[in-house]
């Protein structure tokens, strides 16, 4: 694991919050280490969502593998001068030796259900609630935009652009892994190519256009160069006289039996031009030379070329999806949900949260579409919650299933074209009600009779506790 997050077991084992190991501390102090339970979801939906992507599970459960507190690690923590010896002799032979349960990547879910539930000794539980949060939260906000992009580009291709403005080294490799997870068909980030297989794209900047003295010059010596790249950048300075240089370069390379792959637009009205520059090669007999796009790309301006019938084959898509930018956050949380074989539950204002360890149950049509799920308790089934279910549903999944045990991955792990399947399955079953961009129906998510009388309980219980 420490290959793939590019940290080294010392820094995996510290990169958490100081309060994960000051209650860890306190925990072990003073005899708080039954077993329990912790459950991590969202919320509530990011705006103009109606659903989202589960990502960046594998990336979790290889650095819980990896989770070690070596000499250096423990030598850091001992200069801070806050910890008793006996809770750092504990962290140096500390391994997490529960079990995850947990949504596969790529699935598709809605706000309150559990993503994953975590359990272990207490302490150990709750060491992983950062680790947790930082690598599911930003992968799932990001494979939820690529998503939606994947969904307005209504089949044309789509390359991840973003690693130069992505916030940090992992972040680049996170965006890669995440949208091409999401749909897309490939990545710029020779990293992300190498350390993931997704297939790399690429072809030249302005600058290399620049650097010659002639705009044909540059495009001849680039197709001499890489023959089987040959998508010419046509925007450096008119982009019409552009496409003509890069039609008599196709021309050429047409007598020695190559094609010219396509011409890139990067500025200026990508509706507009991408039709003169369709007609213009058309006219040339370049019927097969494809149009890329790019240019500060996400859903929505995607969705409007669509919609103006723009000849694009291909976008490119950048800042907008690998920051997520129009909603940059999630709200993400990690929940103890039950300790010592007892429901626990937070009862906060707007934060009320589901205890008990739980299952997510789905419901299908004869069609073959899921149209409701239920939050249920882990001991229900989907022959005792059927009947909750209205209609009848043709089939019901639980959502949940066994990942982790003594600490360990369950063989064989998911891969990536494992959950870019999930995913594209699963995108293609939801209803296009869900996948609005602008103004999606809310998926029905309820609880089981089952979980409402445990939520009421427990909370009836917490009042008295407070008197």
């Amino acid at each position: 694991m420490s290959s793939d997050l590019h940290l080294d077991r010392e820094e995996v084992a510290l990169l958490t919050d100081l309060y994960e190991l000051t209650m860890a501390a306190s925990y072990l102090e003073h005899g708080f280490n039954q077993p329990a339970c912790f459950s991590l979801s969202v919320r509530r939906l990011p705006l103009r969502r109606g659903y989202l992507v589960a990502a960046g599970l594998e990336r979790f459960f290889q650095a819980v593998e990896a989770l070690r507190f070596d000499f250096a690690a423990l030598e850091y923590l001992d200069s801070l001068q806050l910890f008793k010896p006996e809770f750092l002799d504990y962290l140096s032979r500390f391994r997490f030796t529960g079990s995850i349960r947990a949504m596969p990547e790529g699935t598709i879910f809605f706000p309150e259900e559990p993503i994953l539930e975590v359990d272990g000794p207490l302490i150990e539980a709750q060491m992983l609630e950062t680790l947790a949060i930082n690598q599911v939260g930003v992968a799932t906000l990001i494979a939820s935009k690529a998503a939606r992009c994947y969904g307005a580009a209504a089949g044309r291709r789509l390359i991840e652009f973003g690693l130069r403005r992505c916030q940090g080294a992992d972040a680049g490799l996170v965006a890669a892994r995440s949208s091409y997870l999401a749909g897309f068909n490939g990545t710029a980030n020779v990293l992300a190519g190498k350390r993931y297989g997704v297939p790399v794209y690429g072809t030249m900047a302005h600058s290399y256009v620049m650097a010659h003295d002639r705009e044909r010059d540059a495009f001849a010596d680039f197709v001499k160069s890489f023959p089987k790249l040959s998508t010419l950048l046509v925007d450096t300075y008119d982009t019409m006289k552009g496409t003509e240089n890069a039609a008599r370069v196709a021309l050429d390379l047409k007598q020695t039996g190559a094609e010219l792959i396509g011409v890139r637009l990067d500025s200026g009205d990508l509706a507009d031009l991408s039709k003169r520059v369709r007609k213009a090669l058309d006219g040339h007999g370049l019927t097969q030379t494809s149009i890329f796009a790019s240019s500060n790309l996400d859903e929505f301006a995607i969705a409007e070329l669509i919609r103006n019938k723009a000849p694009i084959d291909a976008f490119g898509v950048g800042t907008a999806m690998v920051v997520s930018a129009d909603a940059p956050s999630l709200d993400m949380t990690y929940k103890l949900v039950e300790y010592a074989g007892a429901p626990r539950v937070k009862t906060s204002r707007n934060k009320l949260t589901l205890p008990g360890r739980k299952q997510v149950f789905r419901a299908w049509t004869r069609a073959g579409a899921p149209y409701m799920d239920l939050i249920g308790l882990v001991e229900e089934s989907p022959a005792t919650v059927a009947r909750e279910f209205k209609p009848t549903a043709h089939q019901i999944v639980e959502m949940l299933k066994p990942a982790c045990t003594d600490g360990r991955r369950i063989e064989p792990a998911q891969t990536l074209p494992q959950a870019r399947e999930t995913f594209l399955t699963a995108f293609a079953q939801l209803d296009p009600r869900f996948k609005s961009l602008e103004r999606p129906e809310t998926y029905k998510v309820r609880y089981t009779a089952a979980l409402n009388a445990m939520q009421v309980s427990e909370k009836l219980k917490v009042a008295e506790r407070q008197r």
